[in-house]
């Protein structure tokens, strides 16, 4: 018999915070030496079994070490919703993310990839959830709808007053791709990834 039951909520806050730090291609290790900790150290906070993982001075500094907002952790929770807790004899506040997949992500727009350009990002038959409006992060999927029609799906990497840099497409991850800002309609920020 175990020792203690891990909290269900701060296993799933556990695995939003690893899924960002992976999708960053960071290892526990690198992490962890942004924070000033060791990998376990930072491998604690992954499992849920660190204490003030809902803190929110905590998560700021969790996210801010792998270039992900407390915003972006509390989407992919809600992309990966909370089990619903075992019945005890206590009364509890919650401490999960309120807010639920159906509400915050139900209305926005998504694409499904029929191709490996973003591999290991994402694979075909992943389900891209994007923000229209919202600007990405630098290592964040974006949509990038052009002005003659086409939807291209890259990994953002920055932008200057001329052209949108950004990696993928048909010559892959490693090839930095030069696209004419007069070229694109609109680029919107890729919010959640839905795997089947």
């Amino acid at each position: 018999m175990p020792r203690f039951e891990l909290d269900p909520a701060a296993r799933r806050l556990g695995e939003a915070l690893a899924t960002l730090r992976r999708d960053r291609g960071l290892s526990q290790a690198e992490a962890g030496a942004r924070m000033g900790m060791t990998s376990q150290g930072w491998g604690l906070y992954e499992a849920g079994r660190r204490p003030g993982l809902f803190r929110p001075d905590v998560q700021r500094r969790l996210t801010a070490a792998i270039d992900a907002t407390v915003e972006d952790l509390e989407r992919q929770c809600v992309v990966q919703p909370l089990p619903e807790p075992e019945p005890s004899g206590l009364e509890a506040r919650p401490r999960a993310f309120s807010r639920s997949a159906d509400t915050e992500t139900a209305a926005l727009p998504r694409l499904q990839l029929s191709n490996d350009d973003l591999r290991p990002w994402a694979a075909s038959g992943v389900v891209l959830v994007y923000e229209p409006g919202r600007w990405p992060r630098r290592d964040q999927g974006c949509v990038i709808h052009m002005n003659d029609g086409e939807t291209r799906i890259r990994l953002y990497d920055r932008a200057d007053a001329e052209a949108l840099v950004v990696h993928g497409g048909p010559s892959g991850l490693g090839v930095e791709e030069r696209i004419p800002r007069s070229t694109v309609r609109e680029v919107a920020a890729v919010v959640a990834r839905l795997e089947h």
